[in-house]
């Protein structure tokens, strides 16, 4: 069985996806202490997440490079959307605790800390 496969959740709806990455600081403990809070991440963050429209969210690391995946309605806002999320209850919070061990600006919100990706390539 492949450990790394993983199933993709199906909308019955329009439905589209931003791509982001990060680099979190290159200290095995640190990322090995990111990877366990990620495991039990503030309910009003995904709380939050949800609040704002996002419908799927993951969140994949290699190294200490992280990639994110984010399932959205067709008519999200991204900016519209990020701002409001970066309002929402712990959510300031949050990101000041995880810029600990993130190779960013610790006073940056999520939008501004992941870098959206261009699609390049799509078998049609």
């Amino acid at each position: 069985m492949d450990m790394l496969g993983y199933i993709q959740k199906d909308f019955t709806f329009p439905v589209k996806r931003y791509c982001q990455v990060l680099t979190l600081k290159n200290a095995p403990e640190l990322i090995e202490e990111y990877k366990e809070w990620h495991a039990r991440v503030w309910p009003e963050v995904l709380e939050g997440i949800k609040k704002v429209g996002i419908l799927d969210h993951e969140i994949y690391i290699h190294g200490n490079t992280l990639f994110m995946i984010m399932v959205v309605p067709v008519d999200f806002d991204f900016d519209k959307q990020m701002s409001e999320f970066a309002t929402l209850l712990r959510q300031t919070e949050w990101e000041q605790f995880m810029s600990r061990f993130q190779d960013t600006d610790s006073s940056a919100s999520s939008a501004d800390k992941w870098t959206r990706m261009e699609r390049i390539f799509k078998l049609k």
